[in-house]
């Protein structure tokens, strides 16, 4: 199974950091924001990478290499038009294959287990669902039963983490160009075709620089 990191946001709300730097480099507990991902995919048994960028996406490319020393192979999908996570994802379908793929953001933190995405899923799409932050009280989807459904009055939600096992044939009918995920996910449910799980364990969203120093804070916290 290959695995996609989504790495070609701009982080305009963590400015001044990331107009030199691009958003998956910049640093928490010293290390590099996607290098965390590359390490912990790499130790699930996710060898071959993908990754996309467009935003100083060179120095990405200069910083990561071809992979050899985290211990995979890495393919990147430059953008020279930002294509959102849709877009970015549809363009690089020939680099994924035919199977289903993992897909990471690469401005998220966590200690999730990728292993535990290396089985086959049932539909178009399993992702995986964090309990609400803060800044999202509202949540995203629902989870009920293993089925992931949209959100709807009343019912407790769940944020959708970053995180996902999607199969090519979600993207039948996209044409290159910028398009969001979420669409795609939603049509899905409404065929049944979306399984989740709850993620527990440490998952942040890393959009701005408070959210950068709670990751710092849970670093320290864990050593």
């Amino acid at each position: 199974m290959k695995a996609m990191i989504l790495a070609a946001g701009k982080g305009e709300r963590m400015r001044p950091l990331t107009l030199t730097t691009p958003k998956p480099l910049v640093r928490v507990g010293g290390v590099p924001l996607i290098e965390y991902h590359l390490r912990a995919l790499a130790a699930a048994g996710f060898s071959e990478i993908v990754i996309n960028h467009a935003w100083l996406g060179q120095q990405i490319e200069e910083y990561l290499g071809d992979g050899s020393r985290y211990g995979v192979s890495i393919q990147y999908s430059p953008e020279g038009e930002p294509l959102e996570t849709g877009g970015g994802i549809f363009r690089a379908l020939p680099l994924l294959g035919d199977e289903a793929f993992v897909v990471v953001n690469g401005d998220i933190w966590t200690d999730y287990d990728f292993a535990a995405l290396r089985q086959p899923i049932a539909g178009l799409a399993h992702l995986v669902l964090a309990d609400n932050p803060a800044h999202h009280p509202a949540g995203d989807f629902i989870l009920l039963d293993g089925q992931v459904r949209d959100a709807q009055p009343g019912s407790p939600t769940l944020t959708y983490s970053g995180i996902a096992v999607l199969h090519p044939a979600l993207f039948n009918g996209c044409t290159e160009g910028a398009f969001k995920l979420a669409p795609l996910f939603r049509r899905a449910m409404t065929q049944g075709q979306v399984t989740g799980e709850r993620l527990d364990g440490l998952w942040v969203d890393v959009g701005t620089h408070e959210r950068l120093a709670e990751v710092e804070t849970l670093i320290e916290a864990r050593h």
